[in-house]
């Protein structure tokens, strides 16, 4: 759990994931040579700050999102929600600005009609434009861990685990998610044109809910706002049954992630979304069962073999 602790120290919300692209590549660089496939890398400029690897003859792709949810500081001291943070008195928040490292307290205001308007506590004036996000506070117990930034640092981790033993497929590490998708439909045009890659399995958090539960297993997903075709996910499921590993089945109306993108692109990319559950969504107290988090890893690595 050490690289998974670390990458939530790393900031990066949307839009600001230069620091996540660099530390996945330095361990890409570092660890590569220990993996079964040597992968193709490319993270050159014009790719941003999203990067890619491709392992051998892919045919499908992992894309796990690397930005997070945060804020932009505003004017007096106001703070505007990068994504969609929930808004809790108390919060510590951490940055860097002109004048140097930034830890402030958020404070909520509810107006005369009834909407919270965050600001920030201090004496300090920060620059217009600074990105805040979540203290990192990790915590480790013996059926959980518990830490702002699940979503979707445990989608990034999982990739990573994965890429040990894939031998053919490709991992997308993409941006922006949190606040409207921005890489993925370059990502998977690059992967079509150059690969005819036609498959996408979407790593990320999905929720505790009245029918997805802790310990029941990784989340595989019929269908939020999105609603992926129905061919694929019966080959999915097939799959998943196929391979003995604990999952449990989500049908929700709401929630987006990746493969919403990637459904409204002009790509026929067939998509769907595999995570473990998590309690507290989009607070400092996000929280996933180890169990349904091995079940996550085993099942990526079992789909991405049989695909």
């Amino acid at each position: 759990m050490k690289l998974l602790e670390k990458l939530i120290s790393i900031r990066g919300a949307s839009g600001d994931e230069s620091r996540m692209k660099e530390f996945i590549l330095e361990f890409v660089q570092e660890n590569k040579s220990f993996w079964k496939v040597q992968p193709e890398i490319i993270a050159g400029d014009e790719m941003q700050d999203t990067l890619v690897l491709v392992f051998g003859n892919p045919t499908t792709a992992i894309y796990a999102h690397t930005d997070s949810i945060g804020f932009s500081v505003g004017y007096d001291k106001d703070l505007i929600k990068i994504g969609g943070p929930k808004l809790i008195d108390g919060t510590m928040l951490v940055g860097k600005d002109s004048n140097g490292e930034i830890e402030v307290e958020m404070v909520v205001y509810e107006d005369e009609f009834s909407r919270l308007h965050p600001q920030y506590l201090g004496d300090r004036i920060l620059d217009r434009g600074t990105v805040l996000t979540y203290k990192p506070n990790f915590r480790e117990t013996e059926k959980y861990v518990q830490s702002p930034y699940m979503d979707n640092r445990l989608g990034v981790w999982t990739a990573l685990q994965v890429a040990s033993t894939l031998e053919n497929g490709a991992i997308v590490f993409s941006t922006y998610e949190e606040h409207g998708g921005n890489s993925v439909g370059f990502c998977a045009r690059l992967l079509w044109e150059k690969h005819k890659v036609r498959q996408a399995l979407i790593a990320d958090i999905t929720w505790v809910t009245d029918g997805v539960k802790h310990g029941g297993g990784v989340a595989v997903s019929i269908r939020d706002k999105g609603l992926p075709r129905r061919k694929y996910l019966d080959k999915i499921i097939a799959l998943a049954r196929e391979s003995k590993i604990p999952f449990q089945l989500e049908v929700e109306s709401a929630g987006g992630s990746d493969g919403g993108v990637l459904q409204e692109s002009d790509l026929l990319i067939d998509w769907c979304f595999i995570g473990a559950a998590e309690d507290n969504v989009h607070t400092p107290d996000e929280k996933v069962f180890k169990n349904d988090i091995e079940s996550m890893v085993k099942m990526y690595s079992y789909l991405m073999e049989k695909l």
